[in-house]
């Protein structure tokens, strides 16, 4: 039976909303801080997918426990897709959130907002050592604003608008971001799996 799962980024923002978001699972949350020896995964993958699976794998096959891992890209139609599966380094290997931000508001210059569609992407991958791996995908359809606005979040909130809640994801407490972001879509249904697997467990026992 699953009993602990380690969520594979050292990144405290997605660390604080993912353990939200499974936090109800009834298991034991572990973070790469419990494992100082695990590897730093090289996020080269041509697509999110192929970088979550990567990050899942590698952390499973190290710790030895069910591995939960997730890459985000961020599409903007004006940009032709980009920065796509490079939103997190987008300018710059080690581009802050403002930079990448700023870069992606210059580049906009003179677009009008109806052109500046824009979505999230989240794959998440559960990586169980010796099993296929599971993924799941979430989706956030919005609009990329012409400067930031709020100091909540993290990465492209205070530029990503979505519509239905006329704010940026800055804007927002977590609480209703992990209602509708794009992770907390991929994460609930990660979070369906990961119970099914309990639920099986349980039944085999």
């Amino acid at each position: 039976m699953i009993s602990e799962v380690v969520l594979a980024t050292r990144n405290r923002h997605k660390v604080e909303e993912l353990a939200a978001l499974l936090g109800d699972l009834g298991i034991r949350i572990r973070t790469l801080a419990d494992f100082p020896h695990a590897p730093e995964v090289e996020e080269d993958g041509a697509t999110c997918e192929a970088n979550a699976i990567k990050k899942a794998c590698e952390i499973a096959r190290a710790t030895g426990l069910t591995a939960v891992a997730d890459d985000t890209g961020l599409e903007v139609d004006a940009l032709a897709g980009r920065p796509g599966v490079y939103a997190a380094r987008y300018a710059g290997e080690h581009a802050t959130y403002e930079d990448n931000c700023r870069k992606l508001v210059q580049e906009l210059e003179g677009v009008p907002h109806e052109r500046r569609t824009a979505r999230f992407i989240t794959v998440a991958a559960i990586a169980v050592p010796g099993e296929p791996v599971q993924v799941t995908q979430g989706v956030l359809n919005g609009y990329i604003t012409d400067k930031a606005s709020g100091s909540k979040g993290f990465g492209y909130d205070p530029v990503f608008y979505v519509p239905e809640l006329k704010a940026t994801l800055a804007e927002i407490s977590a609480e209703q971001k992990n209602r509708i972001s794009h992770r907390a879509k991929a994460f609930l249904q990660a979070k369906e799996l990961l119970r099914a697997r309990q639920f099986e467990s349980s039944v085999g026992a």
